[in-house]
């Protein structure tokens, strides 16, 4: 049995619609283990011990430990189903590791958005220069992204792959800060990966979302 260590509408649900793609019964089921961001509960839960800076997702498999959403959603998917990688001496195999670091540049400023809207606590208020500075830059990632899809239905023309499920956190938290009607495209695409019912079941098991108390966060004025 597989155990994600998981946070609601994180970065650990690349991991679990990974998973739900690839089928938890061929990882000998799957057990969900829940963790609440920014509590004590976090360093003495023996997270630690999977992950070593105490961050989510990490995994326990068969005797395997590991952390970080990207190793985790390409070593899964090279092993399990490697259909949805792109193997060395493929043509996209460049394109397919490109989009999967993407991913990451993309979800840490959501993340630092996130520090600054959803974690701060009164009295500390958000920076407006900061929220400004990367509500741009998580802004040019998405027109970056907008662009190179085109008319293809997934990242890569040869269709869906692991690349995509690394995007499936990031378009569910970017339009809490930008607005996604500059993006039809990506709508279009979003729309395309909540289709899926492998996506469909890992929202089924995450539940309704509690971690964004706004439908959008504005820019805080100086």
């Amino acid at each position: 049995m597989i155990r994600l260590h998981h946070v609601q509408y994180g970065r650990s649900f690349r991991v679990l619609w990974l998973i739900e793609e690839i089928g938890p019964e061929r990882l000998g089921g799957l057990e969900v283990i829940e963790h609440r961001i920014g509590t004590p509960e976090m360093r003495e839960s023996g997270l630690a011990r999977v992950s070593p800076a105490i961050r989510i997702p990490a995994i326990e498999w068969n005797g395997l430990e590991m952390s970080e959403s990207g190793a985790i959603v390409e070593y899964l998917a090279e092993r399990l189903a490697p259909e949805l990688t792109r193997a060395p001496d493929h043509p996209e195999r460049p394109a397919f590791l490109q989009w999967l670091h993407y991913a990451e540049t993309m979800a840490s400023l959501i993340e630092n958005l996130n520090l600054q809207m959803v974690f701060l606590r009164p009295p500390a208020k958000p920076a407006p220069v900061v929220v400004k500075l990367h509500v741009a830059r998580l802004r040019q990632t998405l027109r970056g992204m907008e662009e190179a899809l085109g008319e293809k239905e997934w990242l890569l023309p040869s269709g869906f792959s692991a690349a995509d499920v690394m995007m499936g956190f990031n378009l569910f938290a970017a339009p809490y800060y930008v607005d996604m009607e500059e993006f039809p495209r990506l709508l279009v695409y979003r729309a395309r990966m909540e289709a899926r019912p492998g996506y469909q079941r890992a929202v089924e098991r995450e539940g309704p979302q509690r971690f964004y108390a706004q439908d959008f966060y504005p820019v805080p004025e100086a």
